[in-house]
């Protein structure tokens, strides 16, 4: 299996300008969070950056932010947004030694399958210097499967985060939280900072 779910990129394929016309603010709190553990003006590159709303949010604050999606029709959108490029990018394409101060995954990796994601946290970790800051959240669960839409997701425990994180070199720490998504269901979420030792 690849690192991406063909059905889940196609879901986002199709409804690309609703996903990106939605109201939707910035995840502020959290990004503040991140942002503080980074240098002035460093370089972020946010993978799955949807409609842009955090890569506008820390172009705003001064960050040098290379924003990302793996779906061209939502990338195309928070390019207009933006005003800046943004690349087409599918995570098992990073392949990056040390480029970046950060890097931020919000609601995005939750899609990679599970025998998966240790080889992307790989690309991630190798993509970041040292003493870089990484943020990625998870809708929590026990074990994988598909939402109403069809839409796979890892749905990983914070036991089970723990451990695949515990392969590299981080400095960790995982909140739980509650909130919701684009189905608008309630949703148990799990928020990772990782920073690598310098």
């Amino acid at each position: 299996m690849a690192a991406q779910d063909d059905r889940t990129l196609n879901f986002y394929t199709r409804e690309a300008a609703a996903y990106t016309t939605r109201v939707q603010g910035a995840s502020e709190r959290r990004l503040q969070h991140f942002l503080a553990g980074l240098p002035a003006g460093g370089v972020v590159l946010e993978l799955g950056c949807g409609a842009g709303q955090d890569s506008e949010f820390m172009i705003a604050r001064g960050f040098a932010v290379r924003p990302t999606d793996g779906t061209p029709e939502i990338a195309r959108a928070a390019e207009r947004r933006l005003g800046i490029p943004v690349a087409t990018l599918l995570f098992d394409e990073l392949d990056e030694s040390e480029t970046c101060d950060g890097i931020w995954a919000n609601a995005c990796l939750l899609h990679v399958p599970r025998a998966d994601l240790a080889a992307i946290l790989k690309r991630i970790h190798a993509a970041l210097k040292p003493g870089g800051v990484f943020h990625a959240s998870f809708k929590a669960g026990r074990a994988e499967g598909r939402d109403q839409f069809d839409r796979y997701y890892n749905y990983p425990s914070e036991a089970w985060l723990r451990e695949l994180y515990g392969a590299f070199d981080w400095e960790i720490a995982i909140e739980a939280g509650f909130g919701s998504g684009f189905d608008n269901k309630p949703t148990d979420w799990l928020y990772v900072t990782a920073i690598r030792a310098g």
